[in-house]
């Protein structure tokens, strides 16, 4: 504003300059034409260009003027916008905030009638509960009343008792209600007795039912020992009995529960399902059901789908459970899968995983989660893939039949080196392309195990199972 004041200034001055110029000229006659003609002295040949100076200087100030100008006008117009800016935003949050006030009003007026309501409840309840506490002061009263009236009777009753029974009739009664809570007695304590005969006739009868069972094992057992001498057919262990009874055991895990302690050989019957003969291994607090077990060569495991669907080899010894008997106990509940092994340093080592088998439409696919254990984890990255056997490889990732590859039937997930059903060594193979044809355990890129024994089980699942 300084700047634009003081070209005013200098505008102003140069006007005048001008103005007086001019104004003094005039105060002269007017020379004729001739003289104008002669050639002006120096003095006025100064004057003209002072006069030129002036004009290049009032032209220099009045663009200076000019540009502040539209400076100043840009500027002007640039606030006045953000004015309007700040204007157009403070209407909006004007408007805003006053819907939220009616939305606030509303809600003040919905509270007040609701706080209307809550007083008219508030007294209807003040009323009913004076009405209630008015009640049961009557009816305390009338409680009062009836207990002294009943005293009075049993008073009168009492001397009524006396007056018209004898003394003698009176100490009878008296010995015969005695003798008669005395009985009461004496039969609830046989009852209780009754009840205990009854639990542990319960017990012997559990206990009888699996000597029966062991008999006639033993006899199969026999049976098959006698037909081998002979060579004459030999009873399939592996096949469903028929045994018409509900009170069979659905698992190894139920038998423990019933005080059966031994490992060895029982009849269970799981559910929707005909009884069959599994191997129990009891430990100190629970059963396990083995569904394989492998210590030596003398089974073949390299056997075909329905083998693996039916079970096969010796339950005293090397076995496979068979994939339906697998699938029906799993179909029980919540399931741990446990793995034992051993190597060939005479390492032992343990795995626990949640488990859970889909049926033959699957093709049984397998579903485990790691629990716990000090075995390194080979089973997890095999959740989701189907079983497959050497006449049928249900392993879609692999271009080569890894089924064959490995020998023995296995869950294969890209041809997986993990196989507990793989071909027995009777000693630790030699090479990479005979190993992987045994069993073996190989956690993803981790070390290859090969294995000497192993053995897979299945137990309930437990509360105090933690799943990661």
């Amino acid at each position: 504003m300084m700047k634009l004041f003081c070209l005013l200034l200098l505008l102003a001055g140069s006007i005048a300059a001008v103005h007086l110029d001019t104004s003094d000229r005039s105060e002269y006659p007017t020379l004729p034409s001739a003289v104008l003609t002669t050639e002006a002295s120096p003095t006025e040949a100064k004057s003209r260009f002072a006069m030129l100076d002036d004009v290049r200087l009032l032209a220099n100030g009045l663009l200076q003027l000019g540009q502040s100008l539209r400076e100043f006008v840009h500027k002007t117009k640039a606030q006045i916008n953000d004015i309007f800016q700040k204007l157009n935003i403070f209407d909006r949050s004007f408007y805003q905030l006053s819907v939220v006030t009616s939305e606030i009003k509303e809600e003040e007026e919905q509270l007040k009638k609701t706080t209307n309501i809550l007083k008219a409840n508030n007294e209807e309840i003040r009323n009913l509960s004076l009405e209630i506490n008015t009640k049961i002061n009557n009816i305390l009263q009338e409680r009062t009343q009836l207990q002294s009236k009943v005293g009075s009777l049993e008073e009168r009753l009492k001397g009524l008792s006396e007056s018209m029974i004898p003394p003698d009739q009176l100490s009878e009664i008296i010995t015969l209600k005695e003798v008669i809570e005395a009985q009461d007695k004496t039969i609830t304590n046989l009852l209780k007795a009754v009840k205990e005969q009854h639990d542990q006739l319960d017990h012997q009868k559990i206990k009888i039912k699996n000597l029966e069972e062991k008999l006639s094992f033993n006899s199969f057992q026999h049976t098959v020992e006698k037909a081998k001498d002979s060579d004459q057919s030999v009873p399939d262990q592996f096949e469903y009995l028929q045994i018409n009874s509900t009170d069979l055991p659905v698992d190894c895990s139920a038998l423990f529960t019933r005080g059966e302690t031994k490992s060895g050989i029982y009849t269970i019957k799981p559910n929707q399902s005909e009884p069959f003969y599994v191997y129990c291994e009891m430990s100190s607090d629970q059963g396990f059901t083995v569904i394989q077990h492998r210590t030596d060569s003398t089974v073949d495991f390299d056997q075909t789908w329905e083998m693996y669907e039916k079970g096969f080899g010796d339950m005293q010894k090397d076995f496979w459970l068979g994939l339906k008997k697998i699938h029906t106990i799993s179909q029980l509940g919540n399931y741990i899968l446990r793995i034992d092994v051993e190597d060939w340093k005479e390492e032992k080592h343990w795995a626990e995983y949640s488990f859970s088998l889909e049926g033959p439409s699957e093709d049984y696919t397998l579903h485990v989660s790691h629990v716990e254990g000090d075995l390194p984890d080979a089973m997890t990255n095999l959740t989701g893939s189907r079983f497959s056997t050497k006449d049928k490889s249900n392993d879609g990732i692999c271009s080569t039949d890894c089924a064959r590859n490995c020998t023995g039937g296995w869950w294969l997930s890209a041809c997986s080196e993990t196989n507990l059903n793989g071909k027995y060594f009777s000693l630790r193979a030699k090479g990479r392309s005979v190993r992987r044809r045994g069993i073996q355990w190989r956690p993803g890129s981790g070390p290859l195990y090969s294995l000497k024994m192993s053995k897979i089980s299945l137990r309930p699942f437990l509360a105090t199972d933690d799943v990661n």
